[in-house]
C-alpha cells in the first residue's frame, strides 16, 4: 500500500486534510468568498473538499482544482457528480507548481499544501501568479507553539513561530484579513481521526496481506503526535489580499 492509499484511508472521518473543523472550514471559505460568485483556484486540491463545499453553498461560484493524484481527482469528481456541481468544477491532473491558466481567480486556495511549492513564501509566489486584482489567498501552515525538538523538526519540517511566521507574510507584500489558529480541540480531533480511520481499517481487513502495515502506521503515526510534536505544533490559516504600493 502506497502513501497515497494510507492518506486516503487515514483522512475517511476528516476529509479536510487538515486540523480545521467544519465551522472554521465554513468561516474561512466567508471570508474569502464575500460575493459567492468567484472563480477560485486550489493549488493541491486532494479531493476537492474545500471546492466542493464552497461550490455546494454557492450557485454562482466556479472552481479550479490541480493535483498530482489520479485517485484523489476521481474521488473528487464522483463527489461533485453526487452533489450535482461537476458542471461549475474543472479539474487538472498536473504538478500546482506546473499549472498554467489564461484566467485569473478571485479566490487562490493552498491549505496545508505548501510542501508542493518548497514552503510558505513560494507557495505565495505561486498564488501570486493567479490572482485577479483585487482577489484574496487562502493558505494554511504549519508553525511552532512552543520551541520545537530537533526530532519534531525533522519530522515535519522547518517551521517559524506564530509571530515570525506573519511578519514574513507581510513583509512579503500581503495583507491579512481574517485568520485562524487551530485550536487544542482541532489539533487533536485531526490526529485522531487519522490515526483511528487507519487502525479501525486494519482492525476491519485483517484478511488484508496490507492489514498489519497499516496497523503499524498508525500505531508509529499516534506515538509520533504524542511524543514528539503534540506540544509544539500549532496551525495557522490566513486570508490574505495583496498590499498596494502606496506613494
Amino acid at each position: 500500500m502506497n502513501r497515497e492509499q494510507i492518506s486516503m484511508i487515514a483522512h475517511t472521518d476528516h476529509p479536510i486534510k487538515s486540523p480545521l473543523d467544519d465551522d472554521s472550514v465554513r468561516q474561512l471559505l466567508e471570508r474569502g468568498l464575500p460575493r459567492g460568485d468567484e472563480r477560485v483556484l486550489d493549488l493541491g486540491c486532494g479531493g476537492g473538499e474545500w471546492l466542493l463545499r464552497a461550490l455546494a453553498t454557492r450557485p454562482h461560484l466556479h472552481a479550479e482544482g490541480v493535483d498530482v493524484s489520479e485517485d484523489a481527482l476521481a474521488q473528487a469528481r464522483r463527489a461533485a457528480g453526487d452533489l450535482g456541481v461537476q458542471e461549475r468544477l474543472v479539474l487538472h491532473h498536473r504538478k500546482a507548481e506546473d499549472f498554467a491558466s489564461p484566467q485569473s481567480f478571485d479566490l487562490v486556495l493552498s491549505v496545508g499544501a505548501t510542501h508542493a511549492f518548497g514552503g510558505l513564501l513560494p507557495t505565495l509566489a505561486a498564488a501570486r501568479k493567479h490572482l485577479a486584482p483585487g482577489g484574496r489567498v487562502l493558505i494554511g501552515e504549519g508553525f511552532w507553539d512552543r520551541a520545537p525538538s530537533r526530532e519534531a523538526v525533522e519530522m515535519l519540517g522547518d517551521f517559524t513561530d506564530l509571530a515570525t511566521t506573519m511578519d514574513r507574510v507581510v513583509a512579503d507584500g500581503w495583507t491579512p484579513v481574517h485568520g485562524h489558529v487551530s485550536t487544542r480541540r482541532e489539533l487533536d480531533d485531526y490526529e485522531w481521526a487519522c490515526w483511528g480511520s487507519l487502525a479501525s481499517w486494519a482492525l476491519d481487513h485483517e484478511a488484508d496481506p496490507d492489514s498489519a502495515y497499516v496497523l503499524a502506521t498508525a500505531t508509529t503515526r499516534r506515538s509520533e503526535w504524542l511524543r514528539v510534536y503534540r506540544d509544539t505544533w500549532g496551525f495557522l490559516s490566513l486570508v490574505l489580499r495583496r498590499t498596494p504600493d502606496f506613494p
